[in-house]
This record gives structure tokens, C-alpha cells and sequence, in this order.
């Protein structure tokens, strides 16, 4: 399917692995010119390698910390005119909440609900004027239903949720679109070490926990950052135009609910 974004302009945070990495690829296959982000530029460098050898599109790769005031100027000046946004960024590490202190609490809060306003604040004026934009923010099941050690990040996110949902409704007539994708168990690193540390604990071979938690999903498997990365490109195309506010679930079914 041509999504109709060829030659659009997208930016996607903590885009050198993972989902991040997957959306980047998408939008690079349906013809936009990428912005990545990362913080390793190692990673960064060989991510931006492989679109720019894969896809004929052009691909800047910004090594910043997307939460810092430093980080979002560096990205917006690299690509002042977006009319794609993805916004993501690395949760808060498991932890119980009775060990979180004020600290750790205001650094959750801003990673996963201050930088992706931040941004859309900065972009929205744009888009609105040109007649197209397009939002995507990378969110989390956990906001759907809890997660054992990741309140903190639930909580921020479901903020960011409910921030934009009066948001999404004042643009939309404007040609602008603010969606949010909600990924359940993805095979990515964050999974693989929730699993290691779950291997450890309970004295099981990690391969005995991989097949515990992919037997706990009704699909029978984990998502792939390949087809997170192909939903959020259409979410991003000009045939997702009347669909906006929504939390798009991406999770094999493990959510059990019909609404």
C-alpha cells in the first residue's frame, strides 16, 4: 500500500534500536526523510548506516538525550519543519514503588510526559499551518493494565494519555493527527532483560522463561519491532487522517477486554 508520505519529513526519538528503530525503518520504506535519535553513537551511527544503505531517502542521525532542553534543540534543528513525530523514550528502570524517591520520580515524569509535550509543542505550530501532521507517541500496556515495577512509568504515561486527549480534539480539524501506540511483550532488549533478571531470580534457563512468558500471550509469541514500526508508518499516512485519540493496542490479545 503507498501510504502517501513519500518526501515528508519525520523525526523519531530513541530511534537507533528497538521500536524506535522499527518506525524508522517504516517511514524510511514509505519514502520519508528520517531524523534519528540516540544516545549511543555507536549504535546511532551504524542504525543511520543501514537506512541510508537500504532506503533512498535521506537519514540524519542526532546522538542527544531527547529529555535534556540541549537534546530537543539539537533534534528540532536538524529537521525544523516535521511533519511526522514519533515520539519515544527509554521508561524508567522496574522498581518497586516503595523505593522510588522524589528524584527518581520527577526523572519518570519528565522522560515519559514532559520531553514528548515539549516536542509536540514545538511542532504543532507547524503542522497546523501546513495542513498535515501526523503524532505517533510509543506509550505503553502498562497503561492499560498494571505492570509489577513499572508504576512509575504507568503513571507518567497515562498522564501523557490523558494530557493529549484534549489536545488531539482542538488540531484535528487542521489536518493533524495525535495517536498513541501501547506495546505489549516486544521482542526487544528492555524484554530480554526483564526475562534475565526473571531467569535469575527463580533459577530457570532463560530459554524456560522466554517460552513461560510468550505461552502467557494468546498470540503464542512476542511482537516484532518490524510490524510495530509497519502500524505506526500508517498511523503516519494519509489514510489514517480521521483517526485520532486512539491507544492502539499492539500486544497478541494479552489485554483481556472487548472494549
Amino acid at each position: 500500500m503507498d501510504l502517501g508520505i513519500a518526501g515528508k519529513k519525520a523525526i523519531i526519538c530513541a530511534s537507533s534500536r528497538g521500536l524506535g528503530r522499527g518506525c524508522a525503518e517504516a517511514l524510511a520504506q514509505a519514502g520519508c526523510d528520517i531524523v534519528l535519535n540516540g544516545r549511543n553513537e555507536a549504535v546511532l551511527s551504524h542504525t543511520a548506516e543501514a537506512l541510508k544503505t537500504r532506503y533512498n531517502v535521506a537519514i540524519s542521525a542526532i546522538a542527544a538525550d531527547v529529555s535534556t532542553a540541549q537534546g530537543q534543540k539539537a533534534i528540532l534543528a536538524a529537521c525544523p519543519e516535521p511533519d511526522i513525530l514519533v515520539n519515544n523514550n527509554g521508561g524508567p528502570p522496574r522498581k518497586d514503588y516503595t523505593e522510588l524517591d522524589r528524584a527518581a520520580m520527577l526523572d519518570g515524569v519528565v522522560q515519559n510526559l514532559v520531553t514528548p509535550i515539549e516536542l509536540i509543542q514545538a511542532v504543532l505550530p507547524g503542522m497546523t499551518s501546513r495542513g498535515f501532521g501526523r503524532i505517533v507517541n510509543i506509550t505503553s500496556l502498562s497503561v492499560r493494565m498494571p505492570i509489577e515495577g513499572l508504576d512509575l512509568s504507568s503513571g507518567a504515561r497515562a498522564g501523557l494519555t490523558a494530557f493529549l486527549a484534549g489536545v488531539c480534539r482542538q488540531v484535528a480539524g487542521k489536518g493533524v493527527t495525535i495517536n498513541n501506540l501501547l506495546p505489549g511483550k516486544m521482542d526487544t532488549d528492555r524484554l530480554k532483560g526483564g526475562l534475565e533478571r526473571e531467569a535469575e531470580q527463580t533459577g530457570k534457563t532463560l530459554e524456560e522463561v522466554r517460552q513461560g512468558s510468550a505461552e502467557q500471550i494468546p498470540a503464542g509469541r512476542f511482537g516484532t519491532a518490524d510490524e510495530f514500526g509497519q502500524t505506526c508508518a500508517f498511523l503516519c499516512s494519509t489514510h489514517a487522517g480521521y483517526l485520532t485519540g486512539q491507544n492502539v493496542l499492539l500486544d497478541g490479545g494479552l489485554y483481556p477486554a472487548a472494549f
